[in-house]
């Protein structure tokens, strides 16, 4: 019996074992090295062809990225279940597109679905995979032949091929920035190819090729299905070994082989640009696909992927002269208003720098309220565009792509993300709290198609001028002649005013709202207006196209991070510091990403604003004829309802009510307090006194939100021109 259990014991050990260097480490015997290699998908120099059981057949990509995030969860919880994903992969074909990318490997739950969903499929859905390098690891002191950069780099590689086919166990926390589960569903026969690394950042590069410039063993690579020109650089050499091992890898395992790509994008892209603009946007490093070459034992092939927006950094805007570039003849880039598409013109250079396929793997336009970066020649802005607008945007950016003969494209993205954070809002915002609610000001959460309205069905209110939702639960003041009523939900604080004989065009109303007991004043001298409060900010109504709200100098968030870019001037500084009951209430701006002294040939220009706090009107529900998205107010006879998102009122995190402390009592910047109640009242303006602000209570909602799911405009405006893909 003894030796007995020795033996089970023995065995179970030995089959863990196994399993372990299997599936987790990637040990394997080739029990066949004479078997051919096959691939389905191939290139030439300009267009990539697929064999989907009928012949090679010239394929174009009109993919979406997918991301892993949802409400109230973080990307890297990847907490979507199967029913989600093959109800978005369901929508995603109905839009005509063909292919999805991800970024790095997503847990089991994922390939389970698109395993299910393509399995009886006769026009599958096809699959491009990405692999993801630890933003930590490129920001760091490391170069790219480091252990932690390059080891990881093509472990992760070698892992996400295993993935594909079926053959993988990951351990929660193995890989960074990645998904974990059993892998066990072979979805490989629909993976068109790979898109190694992300967008590399120009410090890495250059540190890794002026470290190695002169270090023979670094450059130049010669492996069985790629090598390196004498042109390339170190780091190029070192793509290069990663993908020639990767194809090695796939190709003696599983005997297949697919495409290879690097990531890119304009700041390291291969062209050299003028002294004032490589200067100004510090374009120090290059990365060009060209010097990596292919040997014929790589039967797939090679293309270009970019990350192109129209928006930044649009090198092209600030220059007047593009014959440098080879563009002698502007006139295929003029748009009919006579402005140069400096979007088509860089598309067109990749395309004739390249001798391989160029696929635009990232391209997208945001519906968020906020605005980060302008696109001077065409419009397609980062931000502060509605859901019609994104739609036509998307669809001139994909006219732009194709004309100048790309092999593809890939909407950036298919789903909105709450977590998401943008370089010119993140300072307002608690980021450790970022999933939890919609900040509608920061633009980088609301690329995708499908949006996220909180509510489990619908919202708790419409701007849209039928005020039957409202009820006399959210009356907070009321004196027979106007009243106010307020509601919330995760991304929006909605206002109903009721003003009798409003008189709309020709009359102005006012909403002061105190929010802290810290900050505020108790009179505007902007409007002579007195409050029995201090008063932190007021909405003034002052009809269709003069609407906004205005907030206490003393507590305007852009000044207390942004005031030398924007202003000239430090705010700390003693004699810059507002007064604490300063009367005046100022606009609320945000800052934007232009290169201003580039456009006004003035190196001391100040930073580019946006008034973020001018109210736009219009119907802001989905279900109208009318809908516009961006919509903050509307009136209906006496009636005019509002929705401000919580971070134009400085809230950091509304799911736990906190918001700013006055950034100069002790804290010079940005410190959070908790709030319970903010105080609202309606005035007119010709009160003699001092107008009395009542209370409506606030109550976060922790981390349990609420949302349903919902297909922007956009994404009907791609259907329309992608049509069926069979």
């Amino acid at each position: 019996m003894k030796k007995f259990i020795i033996t089970v014991c023995i065995i179970v050990v030995l089959c863990i074992a196994a399993d372990s260097a299997y599936y987790r480490l990637g040990f394997y015997i080739d029990l066949s090295p004479d078997e051919p290699v096959t691939t389905f998908v191939k290139t030439d120099s300009d267009n990539i062809y697929l064999d989907s059981g009928s012949g090679f057949k010239r394929f174009e990509i009109k993919g979406v990225n997918m991301g892993s995030g949802e409400p109230g969860e973080w990307s890297t919880d990847f907490a979507i279940d199967k029913e989600t994903y093959l109800r978005w992969f369901k929508q995603i074909q109905e839009m005509g597109a063909n292919t999805i990318r991800i970024y790095t490997v997503q847990n089991d739950t994922f390939y389970n679905a698109f395993y299910e969903y393509n399995k009886d499929n006769g026009n599958p859905l096809w699959l491009i995979h990405g692999v993801w390098v630890n933003d930590y690891i490129q920001n760091s002191h490391r170069d790219a032949y480091d252990k932690d950069f390059y080891d990881t780099f093509l472990e992760d590689c070698k892992t996400v091929v295993d993935v594909l086919h079926g053959n993988k166990k990951i351990s929660l926390g193995r890989m960074a920035s990645a998904g974990s589960g059993t892998y066990n569903k072979d979805v490989s026969r629909w993976v068109i190819g790979y898109i190694l690394g992300v967008e590399w950042e120009d410090v890495t590069v250059v540190y890794t090729d002026e470290k190695y410039e002169k270090n023979d063993k670094y450059n130049g690579y010669k492996g069985k299905y790629m090598y390196t020109s004498e042109d390339a650089t170190p780091f190029e050499g070192m793509l290069a070994r990663v993908g020639d091992k990767v194809i090695e890898y796939e190709s003696e395992r599983y005997k297949q082989q697919r495409l290879i790509a690097f990531s890119n994008w304009p700041t390291t892209d291969p062209f050299d640009y003028p002294e004032k603009i490589a200067s100004y946007f510090m374009k120090c490093a290059k990365v060009d696909v060209e010097h990596i070459k292919t040997t014929e034992k790589f039967l797939s092939g090679q293309f270009a992927s970019y990350h192109v927006y129209p928006y930044y950094p649009d090198y092209l805007n600030y220059t007047d002269d593009l014959s440098g570039f080879g563009i002698t003849d502007l006139s295929p880039f003029i748009t009919e208003n006579g402005e140069l598409n400096t979007y088509k013109a860089y598309l067109s250079l990749l395309t004739d720098h390249h001798t391989m396929p160029v696929v635009i793997s990232e391209f997208g336009v945001s519906t968020g309220r906020g605005m980060a970066q302008k696109d001077y020649n065409t419009g397609r802005n980062q931000g502060n565009m509605s859901e019609s607008e994104q739609g036509q945007a998307l669809i001139d950016c994909y006219n732009d792509i194709k004309s100048v003969g790309c092999a593809g494209c890939c909407v950036f993205s298919w789903q909105d993300e709450w977590f998401k954070r943008t370089w010119n809002t993140m300072y307002a915002v608690n980021l450790k709290r970022t999933p939890y609610w919609s900040d509608y000001q920061t633009n980088e959460q609301y690329f995708g198609l499908l949006s996220f309205d909180p509510g489990t069905e619908k919202s708790v209110c419409y701007v849209d001028g039928d005020v039957s939702e409202w009820t006399k639960e959210n009356v907070v003041y009321d004196n027979g002649e106007n009243s106010i009523s307020l509601r919330y939900d995760e991304k929006f604080i909605y206002f109903m005013v009721y003003k009798k004989d409003l008189n709309f065009e020709n009359e102005t109303l006012y909403i002061p709202i105190d929010t802290t007991q810290k900050s505020g004043s108790s009179y505007c001298e902007n409007y002579n207006l007195l409050f029995d409060k201090a008063v932190d900010f007021i909405i003034v109504l002052n009809g269709r196209d003069n609407s906004r709200v205005q907030v206490q100098e003393r507590y305007e968030a852009l000044r207390s991070t942004y005031s030398q870019n924007v202003y000239g001037f430090d705010t700390y500084v003693k004699e810059n510091i507002p007064d604490i009951d300063s009367p005046k209430f100022v606009n609320i701006d945000m800052i934007l990403q232009t290169a201003t002294p580039l456009l006004y040939n003035d190196n001391n220009a100040t930073a580019e604003v946006f008034e973020t706090g001018k109210l736009t009107y219009g119907n802001a529900n989905p279900e109208s004829k009318d809908f516009n998205s961006l919509a903050d107010f509307i009136c209906n006879g006496d009636y005019i309802e509002i929705k401000l998102p919580w971070q134009l009122l400085n809230f950091s995190d509304p799911s736990r009510m906190s918001i700013h402390d006055d950034y100069y009592d002790g804290n010079y910047g940005i410190e959070y307090i908790t709030i319970n109640e903010m105080c609202v009242c309606l005035s007119c303006g010709e009160e003699k006194g001092r107008i009395s602000l009542y209370s409506f209570p606030l109550k976060g909602w922790g981390n349990k939100v609420t949302y349903h799911e919902r297909l922007k405009a956009s994404y009907y405006c791609l259907q329309g021109i992608w049509g069926d893909t069979k």
